[in-house]
């Protein structure tokens, strides 16, 4: 059992991305012992008899990492490579997680979040799992409300814009997402502002999802990079 949970973060600027905008970071822990020491894997374990794979998933990621704010959490797909770890053989099912980007867990000293454009040394066939998470997150972005599982509770249209561009990893215009996402029914005002910025002007209203369970909105869609 192993979960690549994912949030919207802020990091340190960098070479990538020198203005430090918002990015999609995931959860990695470091390991400390072979095999493959020193790099780094999804959080994750071995499923108990007594419990299925949903319920397993949401327990390792509050015992081991202690992430309990967990909004969306799905399965993704099974690894089963005979050779994808050394030793005896190990079949693996990958869930996918999200986190709000107001969520703060406290993590242990060898687990932090990295961003998903800038992977450390990773363990076994894990990127290739974060890889593939992040491929269906972008997907369903286009057709579904999942990015609830990322937003807070309100948010102005600019936030939500940073998430969106976050996971999906190129810049989408504000405007345009508040009409698509309202076309669809997925936002519902919540008659309150947020405080102006330091520059003044007029205070941004504020939305919500109208729901928090994951809904297919437009199956044909599908969000495009700029050309």
């Amino acid at each position: 059992m192993l979960i690549v949970v994912f949030q919207v973060r802020a990091f340190p600027p960098s070479s990538r991305n020198s203005a430090g905008d918002p990015e999609l970071g995931v959860l990695l822990w470091q390991r400390a012992l072979d095999p493959e020491a020193g790099t780094w894997s999804l959080p994750g374990g071995t499923l108990r008899n007594d419990e299925d794979l949903t319920t397993s998933a949401r327990r390792q990621l509050a015992e081991k990492v202690d992430v309990r704010e967990v909004a969306h959490l799905e399965q993704l797909s099974v690894y089963s490579d005979p050779h994808r770890v050394p030793g005896e053989r190990t079949v693996a099912s990958t869930y996918l997680g999200l986190v709000p980007i107001t969520s703060d867990p406290q993590l242990p000293s060898d687990t932090s979040w990295h961003p998903v454009s800038h992977l450390p040394e990773m363990s076994f066939d894990h990127g290739r799992m974060v890889e593939n998470a992040r491929a269906r997150l972008a997907a369903k972005l286009s057709y579904t409300n999942i990015a609830y599982g990322l937003a807070p509770a309100e948010f102005s249209m600019s936030t939500l814009r940073e998430i969106y561009c976050a996971a999906l990893g190129y810049q989408v215009d504000a405007t345009n997402l508040q009409r698509v996402l309202a076309r669809r029914g997925v936002l519902t005002a919540t008659g309150n502002t947020a405080p102006p910025g330091p520059s003044g002007g007029r205070p941004p209203a504020l939305y919500r999802f109208t729901e928090s369970r994951l809904r297919v909105t437009d199956e044909f869609a599908a969000l495009r990079p700029p050309t």
